[in-house]
């Protein structure tokens, strides 16, 4: 395993001395706000597999590594405005090529897509932010990605329009909600059941309206969907396709606990499993949602997050997720999961003079609708799962990390995965998974 630390480390330092004097935002004046470089390694041990599909994980193992960059910018402007502007790189793969689980290990293949698309630069982010102070008094705002230095009301409308990630601003949570720092798994840093609107790489056009209060925040977002499921190209316009969530959250105090209730809605050309079904056996083939697709077709659900700090400043707590979806409509985004639900907590290293370091470890049950386990039962594809057959249960899975930074801005964290049931399957498996990963932020 190589890491290209120390060349890292220079560029850091160097970005460091050119933004160390920019505190607050000046109109017209573009800002570094962050950037950061992300190392996987991971391996997949071999697995009991008396059959596979085009899409099942690897029987007999797999290594792979994966590497994302990203620098973050953004301008301040006139009348409240600002601009955002950040840009990222993938390179390198998942295990088994990031399909074979609902619950894929490794949250940063995301940002490659299971499309294959190129390992150049890209643009992630490029949106306007507008606010308009209601009252209370001014609360100081630090830089960080995606967020200018300065001060904002605590009550305040803000607007979001242009290219970003849904889940920048919904069911976020302080302890599962970055795979680069915190849970890898994808049904940990994310509910699994929200399929959120997104191209291949997790972004999306769109607009976002919050209505911000100290205990209660309420949020709606509208974002266009992908043309096919997990492509990269969006649908136009959004009157015959767009992805809808409302959430609402509630909190006792800005560093307190908070409960988060979200549902969603997504239209657009997407298959109906059970239509797939009889299609099959009327005609003695393979069911195939993809030919199943139609313009007009509905997908709903909702998702509950919550967070609970229990002491050392917010550093150690406790968190959990619920969700559902119709499970009628063919998953269309983010993964291949109808029911999910999961707990976890973080603990802090100040407990052994480790105040930097922390210790996750989480549980996650994925489980399907009757209609979806049924058309995979009878050798369907998703774009994630095809094991050409199925034995369903649950799918199950658990996490544990270490975060130990030896140094400010770098942190090293080994990882391991147990997985009962891939891919719902009970005829494959369990799989285990382990993997180091090194993280380098500005």
């Amino acid at each position: 395993m190589r890491i290209p630390v120390v060349a890292a480390l220079a560029a850091l330092a160097a970005l460091t001395a050119v933004t160390a004097r920019a505190d607050d935002a000046r109109l017209f004046v573009p800002q570094l706000l962050g950037a950061q470089y992300t190392f996987v390694d991971q391996h997949q041990y071999a697995l009991r597999s008396p059959y596979s599909g085009p899409l099942s994980l690897k029987a007999a193992g797999d290594t792979e590594q994966s590497h994302t960059f990203g620098a973050y910018f953004g301008v301040q402007l006139p009348a409240r405005v600002q601009f955002y502007f950040d840009v990222e790189m993938f390179k390198g793969a998942g295990v088994s090529g990031a399909t074979g689980l609902a619950g894929l290990t490794n949250g940063d293949v995301i940002r490659s897509g299971v499309a294959q698309l190129g390992k150049r630069a890209y643009v992630a982010r490029r949106f306007l932010r507008w606010t308009l102070p209601l009252d209370g008094d001014p609360q100081p705002v630090e830089r960080a990605q995606d967020q200018l230095p300065g001060s904002q009301a605590a009550r305040r409308i803000e607007v979001k329009l242009g290219k970003m990630a849904v889940n920048d601003d919904f069911d976020r949570n302080r302890y599962a909600n970055s795979t680069r720092t915190q849970f890898m798994n994808w049904t940990l840093w994310n509910n699994g059941a929200w399929d959120f609107a997104a191209d291949t790489r997790g972004y999306t056009n769109g607009a976002m309206i919050a209505w911000v209060n100290p205990h209660w925040t309420l949020r709606y977002g509208i974002y266009q969907m992908p043309t096919m499921a997990n492509g990269q190209t969006l649908e136009a316009p959004l009157q015959r396709a767009r992805g809808e969530q409302a959430q609402l959250t509630v909190r006792g105090s800005p560093d307190g606990w908070a409960m988060r209730l979200l549902v969603y809605r997504n239209l657009g050309r997407m298959g109906i499993y059970r239509d797939a079904l009889a299609i099959a056996e009327a005609t003695g083939h393979t069911p195939d949602i993809v030919a199943d697709d139609h313009d007009g077709r509905r997908k709903y659900g909702y998702a509950i997050n919550a967070e609970l700090p229990l002491a050392d400043g917010g550093g150690t707590g406790l968190f959990a997720r619920y969700g559902w979806n119709d499970g009628k409509t063919e998953s269309f985004v983010f993964t291949e999961v109808d029911r999910n639900a999961s707990i976890g907590a973080q603990l802090s290293g100040m407990h052994w003079h480790r105040a930097q370091d922390r210790l996750g470890i989480a549980f996650d049950m994925n489980a399907l609708s009757r209609d979806h386990r049924d058309y995979l039962a009878a050798g369907g594809c998703g774009f994630l799962l095809c094991d050409g057959r199925l034995d369903y249960g649950h799918e199950e899975i658990a996490e544990a990390y270490y975060a130990f930074q030896p140094f400010p801005h770098f942190t090293l964290s080994p990882d391991f995965q147990f997985i009962r049931d891939p891919g719902y399957n009970r005829d494959r498996g369990p799989a285990r998974f382990v993997g180091i990963r090194a993280h380098l932020e500005y």
